[in-house]
């Protein structure tokens, strides 16, 4: 069990999706399919739909909680989203989605030493502040 900070209080699991290069959500991921569509990203493609999310870092944009906005309201969001940095600028995407009654994308923030035990295709639950994972898809 991993424990951390609840940026955005929900509920959500899934398979590991873990983006280790910096990440943009405006512009690098498309609201309306969901995938990684910076054709320099070395996940470009990668579908974030329904997955946990594990990110690194983000590239930021004011615009970036737009996009989560428009993927919480289309119904093809993360299941949740875990940082290895805290970013406000996203953690609002998720606010405001739950606010207008889009949905809940439960986000956390980890420390450096944490974040390493999410790997690639390990499935994590994510609730309230804390993260666990199991091996295996």
């Amino acid at each position: 069990m991993i424990e951390g900070e609840a940026l955005v209080a929900g509920d959500g699991a899934g398979r590991v999706l873990r983006i280790d290069d910096a990440i943009s959500f405006w512009g690098g991921v498309d609201p309306k399919t969901a995938r990684i569509s910076d054709p320099r990203h070395p996940r470009h493609g990668e579908s974030l739909s329904g997955r946990v999310v594990a990110i690194a870092k983000l590239r930021g944009s004011s615009s970036s909680s737009a996009v989560l906005l428009e993927l919480i309201h289309a119904g093809i969001a993360p299941a949740a989203i875990v940082l290895k940095e805290t970013d406000a600028i996203l953690a609002l995407g998720a606010l405001v989605a739950r606010e207008m009654g889009y949905g809940t994308l439960p986000m956390v923030r980890v420390g450096g030493g944490d974040f390493a035990l999410l790997r690639e295709g390990n499935h994590a639950h994510v609730k309230g502040s804390r993260v666990s994972v199991a091996a295996g898809a």
